[in-house]
């Protein structure tokens, strides 16, 4: 099973840069906003099961902070969030502590909303030596019992009093003693604005803090930069990328460019994997400020002329903060890619963060320009319009001589999908491999009944266009009617009669209930792909095996099934940033926070029997990366078998010297019936998160003389793969 959690502060959001997990649909989004709740005696966490979609509500209780699968279910629910990596983020952690220290002269009221471990509680409390008050404020339960297992660990439960509630439910008289003299907070994502910054902010000045209050961080600046990149365009414009494609399929037609596209949001990303892809069209520029020590408004918007140093083609804003943490702007902290020299002109040489480690709490963003970009010409000014609300930023850009900005708005296209995703569908090789087996697999069949058991498009429209006499039987269990008005309104754009198509919307178990009027399917097809479970565990796409199962009564006798087998592929790695950041815990600015580790997933110092999470990553964007083995096929999963469990070792003899940190895991998708093509989701591809074990701690291996074992073992029941290692000499 796998869990989403949500830690609230001012409005139940969920975290979700500081998950491991891709967002939600926006739709299902906003409805467990709606129905999300968190009281001071009980939270709230949705658990789903990737081999089904199913999602239920686990209700946690206070009261049973002690109880052992309370326990574990929280331990399982934490180790896949960033907390780990953030705690781990030593400038940032020194930057918060010298700024409260700074700040914090004296005995008064400090409140921490969002207070995770009590880190910056703990640094209040010792500033203060003792006397004074700290009110932390922790909205989601599991963290917060943690926090109190960390106070107490530090001697430090009697100076702070810890609110499961969020801060919005806190009230002056009742929970608190007074209003708080001093707010010291880290409630900041990539984008800055989206785990509630503003209404936080907003709340906390007109109900809890003190007139002329004094806050950690003080001020936060955004800055952006205009950048060309192939790659950014890829993952974002599949209209003209399209256009190079002759392969009959029309994703995006003429006249209908807004049909789909991606969400026009700011997309977290380390760009720092893409200096050698990037070419900078402009010098940063200063987009917003906003200062923490008055009440922030909800809306705002700017308009500046940026002249291009360059002649080349805008596709993108790439995005990024700095953070002041102390009244006089000498501690600063930025998430700025590695090509950005200083934070900014007026940054003193005082300032204590220099460029920081690789972290993944906070990455970079990217904001997508449509329609293929913008062309400009050196000198050239571009105009941009910068907007915010409370909870993003948005851009629109023209250039000198247009007579309207270029918007970019969520009612532009019908249909929206992960950048990623657009880029995939814009692949050529990706595309022709998969219209060549489909092909194949068609011909000699007459009239067949052919099921698409995912949320795939392409393969609805390409098998809808390919047979004119076939019945095509879509399921979009993720996309259900969007996905089905999708292929409405392009029917005609392919040349196919929407009554060779039929949609289930549900389940691909369905079908068996009317069982397609008594016909057997012929093709059952896949890439796999299911909305909403975009960049979760690669295995985890293995619901298209439970899904054909289900249909085991209802497959013809020479059913052809793409993908007709999952290859489980493993390559030993050397990634010191990504295990670094995720390295067990010690000392934090002299707290102790051994007692997270296990709870938080963490490798490093653990013993050896104790084995940490398979979490999923870009390995390209997870920093220093180097093969220290061959790729290696682990474990087959064959789906014209019905689902089953599945048991393999592997012998991985190293090939190149150096220190091994981990293994990431990644599936082949063989999509032909002579098993001679197949569709790799590994680091190669950039499109796919590839799944990382992690070891407890690395391992010095000399290439030929070192080998390890790896078991894996795959639980059809929960989805889940477990991997074990041992390491030996030949």
């Amino acid at each position: 099973m796998h869990s989403i959690l949500f830690k609230p502060s001012l409005v139940p959001s969920p975290l979700l840069s500081r998950l491991c997990l891709p967002p939600l649909p926006v739709i299902f989004v906003s409805d467990l906003l709606r129905r999300t709740m968190a009281s001071s005696a009980r939270s709230f966490q949705l658990r789903l099961n990737p081999l089904t979609g199913d999602s239920e509500w686990v209700v946690i209780d206070e009261e049973e902070e002690e109880d052992l699968v309370q326990h574990e279910q929280s331990k399982s629910l934490l180790a896949t969030t960033s907390y780990l990596d953030m705690l781990n983020d030593g400038c940032r952690n020194r930057a918060f502590r010298l700024a409260i220290e700074k700040t914090i002269t004296g005995p008064c009221h400090v409140l921490d909303i969002g207070a995770g471990t009590g880190l910056l509680s703990m640094m209040a409390a010792r500033a203060m030596g003792g006397q004074g008050e700290v009110s932390a404020c922790e909205s989601y339960l599991p963290m917060g019992k943690l926090m109190r297992r960390v106070l107490r660990a530090n001697g430090m439960d009697k100076n702070v009093r810890v609110f499961h509630k969020r801060s919005d439910e806190l009230r002056v008289g009742v929970e608190l003693n007074s209003r708080a003299d001093v707010l010291v907070s880290e409630i900041l994502d990539s984008e800055l604005l989206g785990e509630g910054l503003i209404p936080t902010l907003q709340q906390a000045h007109d109900m809890l803090l003190v007139d002329n209050p004094k806050l950690v961080p003080f001020r936060v600046t955004t800055y952006g930069q205009l950048v060309e990149s192939d790659f950014l365009w890829k993952m974002s414009d599949l209209c003209n990328n399209e256009v190079s494609i002759s392969d009959g399929v029309h994703l995006v037609p003429a006249g209908l460019e807004g049909i789909l596209g991606i969400k026009p949001q700011q997309h977290a990303m380390h760009c720092d994997a893409l200096l050698e892809e990037i070419r900078l069209l402009s010098e940063p520029f200063k987009v917003f400020e906003f200062d923490f020590w008055k009440r922030p408004d909800s809306h705002g918007e700017v308009v500046m002329r940026i002249p291009a140093t360059v002649d080349g083609k805008v596709h993108a804003v790439v995005s990024w903060w700095v953070l002041q943490l102390d009244y006089e702007g000498s501690i600063l902290y930025s998430t700025s890619p590695s090509w950005i020299n200083s934070f900014n002109a007026e940054k003193p040489s005082s300032c204590i963060s220099g460029q920081r480690d690789w972290y993944d709490h906070w990455r970079q963003c990217v904001w997508f320009i449509p329609r293929g970009g913008i062309s400009v010409c050196k000198d050239e000014h571009v105009l941009l319009q910068a907007f915010h609300d409370d909870t993003s930023v948005s851009y629109s850009l023209k250039v000198d001589g247009q007579t309207n900005f270029n918007p970019y708005k969520a009612e532009d296209f019908n249909l929206m999908l992960l950048p990623e995703r657009i880029a995939t569908y814009g692949n050529k090789e990706w595309r022709m491999a998969v219209l060549t087996a489909v092909k194949s697999a068609l011909h000699g069949r007459s009239s067949p009944l052919c099921v698409v058991a995912d949320d795939s498009l392409f393969l609805t429209i390409l098998t809808a266009s390919l047979s004119k006499n076939s019945l095509v039987t879509s399921v979009f269990p993720g996309l259900q009617e969007k996905g089905a008005l999708y292929v409405q309104t392009v029917a005609d754009a392919n040349g196919f009669s929407m009554d060779c198509v039929r949609f289930v919307c549900k389940r691909a178990s369905h079908l068996l209930k009317d069982n397609i009027n008594q016909r057997k399917i012929d093709l059952l097809l896949g890439e796999p792909f299911y909305y909403g479970s975009e960049g979760m565990l690669p295995w985890h796409n293995l619901r298209f095996w439970k899904e054909r199962t289900s249909l085991d009564p209802i497959l013809a006798d020479d059913v052809f099934i793409m993908p007709g087998k999952g290859i489980l592929k493993v390559c030993a790695m050397s990634l010191p940033d990504l295990w670094r950041s995720r390295r067990s815990l010690k000392y934090i600015e002299d707290f102790d926070h051994t007692i997270v580790n296990e709870t938080l997933g963490a490798c490093g110092d653990l013993p050896s029997l104790q084995e940490g999470p398979c979490l999923p990553y870009f390995i390209w964007q997870c920093g220093e990366a180097k093969e220290l083995s061959e790729i290696y096929s682990v474990m087959e999963f064959n789906f014209y078998d019905p689902i089953q469990a599945c048991s393999e070792g592997k012998k991985i003899v190293f090939s190149k010297h150096g220190v091994c940190h981990g293994f990431v895991l990644w599936i082949d998708w063989v999509i032909d019936e002579k098993n001679s093509a197949f569709i790799s989701t590994g680091p190669v591809s950039r499109y796919w998160k590839q799944g990382v074990k992690l070891l407890s701690k690395p391992v010095t291996v000399t290439a030929v003389d070192d080998f390890a074992e790896i078991e894996a073992s795959f639980d059809p029941s929960s989805g889940e793969l477990t991997v074990r290692s041992s390491f030996l000499k030949l």
